[in-house]
């Protein structure tokens, strides 16, 4: 029996042995073909990458997304951080060339946050680098500058002295813009130099490009032309199609303005050729916008009319605020020319409304540059510290002379007479520093008035305040209608009051909804949403606060008809969007907001109706999906200047 058992252990043993030998086999096979799949899908990934890469070259930016896309989905997979970010950055790329630049800003974030996570410094420069880009294009250079900065940090931490050239070359290309040419030289010379012995010819071309671009401003026509020419001689080797454009339309404004319109005409309709071939809209509206002017100066009205058009129209979409205004400066002077009035003093209005958000960006510099001088520190705040210090060197001078005093009195009466000193000067202290707390309560409670207290606490901390960006803010307009009609109706006094009594009942909803209010100009009144904190529910906020002052303005006029007293009834519209926020003024200061936005907004207003809440296409596009809200579709409606826009109603949604 013993050895029937031990027999039975052994067996069992070798079985166990086995089956122990055959699943790790198993496991070991399965982890290696894994391993294989894993190394294939990497493969296929960044095939399917440089795909991508190809068609961007090719101006094939359908097929290029698609690559791009389907490249992400397998790194999503293998969870590869670094090449997740390369995916992201690639397809803000395309969306940039296709003028997409809300979508490209998205994308370039979310890659930053990948590069982040993989410590991939490369990729957070070149992301921040194009970044810059689109500011650049859009006009906001000190957001642009912001973003130049952060990249050529990068790039010399890393060394990468070529990259580096790249983004001092951008930083060069702001200095153009504003105009500053002596910083721009400078900039270009200092990339021209390194980038000469590197094999980087592209971003060299570009270089040449803006040194050309800067004699051409300066008159220098000549040398303007030597860079131009060898700055294209170079984007031809690359195959890059995007530099030989900037090129050619650096060539095509330099002939342009010595009168050339046959040479100008022709490099300019190279241009608009491989533009139209890689579907960039950008350089398409460019082009164009430039052509239409040229058949204009040759005579060729009804040719330059059409041709000004159908760049106007790219611009528009893209909204590209600088050629859409070219446009229409051209139309204005073609329509005028053939003594067509109207549409001349059409185009005209739409120019000069481009123009003011052109200038923006020249307010914002002026803003950004702004330092509040001693004055205003000796009329507010700063004041009350000096009266301080001066107040206490009194005191400090009595002490000194009572003690002096008391020397001479004598020791019988030193006591007393400090005594008396103490008490009388922990008296004066005590009256002072009640009078200087009042004067500093008030001061503090006027600038509280004025301005947010963020802005009057850095105010108060700096002596000036920087003026800021904001990607989003909800820009809020009321009117009341009709409103000489009505005033004529009312004494002065009680014009005022009625008036007063409509604005206080609105001061106290944007409390309500912490919604800043900005100023009021005669019977409107304007406020925003979103500043100068962000906040991710601003819009709504807006919405609702606009609502309540709809239903005070309702509830008002009802109880002045009870009492055969005259009634404002009001329009409120609104729209959301990027602005630029600041203080302006020494003295008499007011904290305000300059944008496109802020334009949008007021069309918003002027065309609503009495008692609703008239919002825009981009507000709609924001809260759709809020079943608090129910909306009603206007349709396009022309809006002055502003051509036909997007409009709905919202109100609450009846429970």
């Amino acid at each position: 029996m013993g050895n029937i058992a031990l027999n039975r252990k052994r067996r069992n043993k070798e079985k166990y042995k086995r089956i122990f030998v055959l699943l790790f086999f198993f496991i070991v096979s399965n982890s290696i073909l894994s391993q294989g799949n894993k190394k294939i899908e990497n493969i296929l990934a960044d095939s399917l990458f440089n795909l991508s890469s190809k068609n961007i070259l090719a101006g094939n930016f359908k097929k290029a997304l698609e690559h791009v896309e389907n490249s992400l989905e397998i790194y999503k997979n293998l969870e590869k951080a670094s090449s997740i970010g390369n995916c992201l950055s690639k397809m803000g790329t395309i969306y940039y060339y296709q003028g997409n630049f809300t979508k490209a800003l998205s994308l370039y974030d979310e890659s930053i946050t990948y590069f982040k996570k993989s410590s991939y410094k490369k990729g957070i420069s070149f992301s921040n680098n194009n970044k810059g880009a689109i500011y650049y294009y859009l006009g906001n250079y000190p957001k642009a500058l912001d973003h130049y900065k952060k990249a050529l940090k990068l790039h010399e931490e890393l060394g990468n002295k070529t990259q580096a050239a790249g983004t001092i070359k951008n930083i060069g290309g702001i200095y153009l813009e504003l105009e500053d040419y002596k910083n721009a030289m400078s900039y270009f010379q200092i990339a021209k130099k390194t980038l000469e012995k590197s094999l980087d010819t592209k971003t060299l071309s570009q270089v040449l490009n803006g040194i050309g671009e800067i004699y051409t401003q300066q008159g220098d026509y000549k040398n303007a032309e030597i860079n131009f020419k060898e700055g294209l001689q170079l984007a031809k080797k690359t195959t890059d199609k995007q530099t030989i454009i900037e090129v050619l339309i650096g060539l095509g404004k330099l002939y342009n303005l010595q009168e050339k319109y046959k040479e100008s005409l022709m490099y300019y309709k190279q241009s608009l050729q491989i533009s139209t071939e890689i579907n960039s809209p950008i350089f398409t509206s460019i082009s164009k916008v430039a052509i239409g002017g040229i058949n204009y100066k040759q005579g060729k009205n009804k040719l330059a009319i059409k041709t000004c058009k159908e760049g106007l129209e790219i611009a528009k979409k893209i909204k590209v605020i600088s050629v859409q205004k070219d446009a229409y400066e051209n139309l204005y002077k073609i329509t005028k020319g053939i003594h067509k009035n109207k549409s001349a003093l059409d185009y005209y209005e739409h120019m000069i409304l481009l123009e003011d958000s052109l200038n923006i960006k020249k307010t914002t510099d002026k803003i950004l540059n702004m330092k509040f001088e001693k004055q205003l520190l000796l009329d507010s705040i700063a004041h009350v510290d000096k009266e301080k210090k001066i107040q206490i060197r009194h005191l400090e001078e009595v002490n000194e002379k009572e003690k002096q005093r008391n020397v001479f009195i004598g020791s019988v009466f030193l006591v007393l007479i400090i005594a008396v000193g103490l008490w009388n000067r922990l008296r004066y202290t005590n009256k002072s520093k009640a009078i200087l707390q009042i004067e500093k309560d008030r001061s503090e409670h006027l600038l509280l008035n004025i301005l947010p207290e963020e802005i009057a606490q850095e105010l108060k901390e700096k002596g000036y305040v920087d003026a800021q960006d904001f990607d989003k803010a909800t820009i809020l307009f009321t009117d009341f209608k009709s409103f000489t009609e009505t005033a004529s109706k009312l004494t002065p006094q009680e014009l005022v009051e009625e008036i007063n009594v409509c604005f206080k009942a609105f001061d106290n909803i944007m409390e309500t909804y912490s919604i800043e209010k900005i100023k009021t100009i005669g019977d409107a009144y304007m406020a925003a949403g979103g500043l100068p904190k962000p906040s991710i529910n601003s819009v709504k906020k807006t919405i609702i606060a606009a609502l309540e002052m709809q239903a005070f303005t309702v509830k008002r006029k009802l109880e002045n008809d009870a009492q055969g007293k005259p009634a404002f009834e009001m329009r409120v519209g609104i729209h959301a969007g990027p602005i630029v926020a600041g203080i302006v003024g020494v003295k008499k200061f007011q904290y305000d907001v300059w944008g496109d936005t802020v334009n949008t907004a007021s069309r918003m207003e002027s065309n609503g109706e009495v008692g609703k809440v008239n919002i825009s296409q981009d507000v709609y596009e924001l809260i759709k999906e809020d079943k608090e809200f129910s909306f009603e579709y206007r349709g396009k409606i022309k809006a002055k200047g502003k051509g036909a826009l997007e409009m709905y109603f919202v109100s609450k949604t009846q429970l």
